[in-house]
């Protein structure tokens, strides 16, 4: 496969037992000996990718052809590929099989390691590749109204910051740099609030039987159907006095136009047939009372995705 432009640091490590450190200074990647082929047996490859600068984060995103030796009883036992932080050791995931590609991992400091191991037994194919990038952990001070604290910030102003930020690490190292780290592990510990669990079920697709039906089914999809839109959570909710972040998520909401109206009437408008809630979790900043500053918390919220569309005229859909 012809690498993009965008990935210069393309590393092969085919022969080596022993851990390869690799300075990362831009976008690259690491992939198993022989991708997107079958990779060879009995192999132990290591990476470990480090950024000079000890306020940037290594963003790993995995390529969608993706497949290892398959798990037994649901542990990757003979072949995996495997992340992991430096630091401490911690396991950020172990991976094998072929249902589908792992989603993308960010290291928790300037390190991460990367470890691809295959035994003596059926090999399979493509093994996997992994594009890697740097993700910067400072606030550049151009978004700082006026370097206030964020205690002493206007919620507006506070909102424009936090919007600014690319992660939630950052978001929670610009609320509270000297303790920061203790605030992101407090996110995770369990409340005796029962948080629901956030999803998204995935969309069936109908099958056209003649040519006929697919040319129509083809209108529809640029006519009224329902479309990924940013939605702005503090406008979606009415939220004025929190913070959301992310600041929009995506939800799918009725769109495209009626020119094709099935009905006569003097107006046809495109409106949701079948809604459906969803939950998204997302970090919640909230100012309290008495000058205490603001609370993080991890929330889960409703939004209403369109599932079914439909043009009707108008007056018709109530």
């Amino acid at each position: 496969m012809q690498r993009s432009s965008a990935y210069q640091e393309t590393i092969r490590v085919e022969d080596s037992q022993h851990e390869r450190i690799l300075t990362v200074s831009g976008d690259g990647s690491i992939h198993s000996p022989n991708f997107p082929h079958s990779y060879p047996r009995g192999r132990a490859v290591v990476w470990r990718l480090e950024a000079p600068d000890k306020d940037v984060r290594i963003r790993l995103k995995f390529d969608e052809r993706f497949g290892l030796e398959d798990p037994e009883d649901g542990t990757c036992k003979y072949d995996f590929v495997e992340i992991e932080e430096p630091a401490d050791g911690a396991v950020l995931g172990r991976w094998c099989g072929s249902q589908s590609a792992p989603g993308d991992q960010v290291s928790r400091g300037n390190q991460i390691r990367i470890r691809f191991v295959s035994d003596e037994y059926f090999p399979s194919e493509p093994g996997f590749c992994i594009y890697y990038s740097l993700v910067s952990m400072k606030i550049p001070e151009a978004v700082i109204p006026g370097l206030l604290l964020p205690a002493t910030q206007s919620l507006e102003a506070l909102d424009e910051v936090v919007a600014g930020l690319s992660t939630v690490e950052a978001v929670m190292k610009y609320l509270e740099p000297e303790r920061w780290q203790l605030d992101m592990e407090e996110l995770y510990k369990p409340t005796w609030q029962v948080q629901g669990k956030s999803f998204i079920l995935s969309r069936k697709s109908k099958g056209v039987m003649d040519l006929m039906n697919q040319m129509r089914e083809e209108v529809k999809v640029y006519s009224c159907t329902p479309r990924n839109i940013s939605i702005s959570l503090r406008e979606e909710l009415r939220r004025t006095d929190a913070i959301f972040w992310p600041a929009c998520l995506l939800a799918r909401r009725c769109g495209g136009n009626c020119a094709c109206c099935p009905h006569r009437c003097s107006e046809c408008q495109c409106v949701p047939t079948k809604v459906v809630s969803k939950y998204h979790e997302v970090l919640l900043i909230k100012y309290r009372g008495g000058g205490r500053g603001h609370q993080t918390s991890l929330m889960d919220i409703a939004l209403e995705h369109h599932q079914e569309c439909d043009c009707l005229c108008r007056g018709d859909s109530d």
